[in-house]
């Protein structure tokens, strides 16, 4: 056999995780939480932030990680999160920041009230700056690490289903990814926006089970004809947190079906 037909060295990906540190809020159900499983798989030590005692011990436990109860709108429980993680177990590589919220009462510009739109800026936005801004403490010590934080292919279509705040929100969390993934890519710091097309969670499940129409409106117009799972969004997380992922940084990283990509519906 020649050189340049021997076979080359195995790669393990179920293990290229292995010895790194995950924070994942909103890690206690829907995509956080299949993202749990997902890098412990491969390897990782997981801690979920999550607001559910109940939920965030119980997947802590599924997971072999740790839990931590955190509200992410609150600078002294975040700083605390990242803080005890890299107590606990030595570093903090990869943060997925995850957390959001969908409220009924966030809809459309002329009905949504400013309690509603700062309730949704404070979780889906504010919560990022501050998880980002603990994240980067350890990081930048550490001279590597991956941030991904859970933007949505809203931030890059508008809706004529409005959200008004949600929408806003996802746009600032991409917007903000982009320029610290600038901002510290010399520093070995990676950070990319995930923007998710609609993902059959409890919280879609929620938010469609009160407006079947809305469902309807916005599944037509998936090309692969279907809601994303969990696990589909978790892949493409653990994706950008590996090494695999190693050139990857200040990106609009979109798994949304082929929504951002139609002209028309497919028949």
């Amino acid at each position: 056999m020649s050189e340049s037909a021997r076979p080359g060295p195995s790669i393990d990906l179920t293990q290229r995780l292995a010895g790194k540190v995950a924070v994942i809020t909103g890690g206690a159900s829907g995509i956080g939480l299949a993202t749990a499983r997902r890098l412990a798989a491969e390897g990782a030590k997981v801690v979920i932030g999550d607001l559910s005692v109940e939920a965030g011990e119980r997947a802590a436990a599924e997971v072999g990680g740790a839990f931590v109860v955190v509200d992410v709108t609150n600078q002294a429980q975040v700083d605390h999160l990242f803080d005890s993680t890299a107590e606990l177990f030595g570093s903090v590589d990869i943060a997925f920041n995850n957390a959001g919220i969908s409220p009924d009462d966030d809809d459309s510009i002329e009905t949504t009230e400013l309690p509603a739109w700062e309730k949704v800026q404070d979780v889906n936005l504010k919560s990022v700056y501050l998880c980002c801004r603990a994240a980067l403490r350890h990081m930048t010590q550490q001279g590597s690490g991956s941030i991904i934080n859970t933007a949505s292919f809203v931030a890059l279509l508008g809706s004529a289903t409005s959200q008004i705040s949600y929408t806003a929100s996802k746009g600032g969390v991409l917007a903000m990814s982009r320029e610290l993934g600038v901002q510290f890519a010399r520093q070995g710091i990676r950070v990319n926006a995930l923007c998710p097309g609609p993902v059959d969670t409890p919280l879609l499940r929620e938010l469609f089970a009160a407006d079947p129409e809305r469902a309807q409106r916005r599944l037509i117009h998936v090309p692969i004809g279907r809601f994303a799972q969990p696990e589909e969004l978790a892949a493409a997380v653990a994706f950008l947190a590996s090494d695999d992922a190693s050139f990857v940084t200040a990106s609009s990283f979109v798994v949304d079906g082929g929504i951002s990509g139609a002209y028309v519906t497919p028949l």
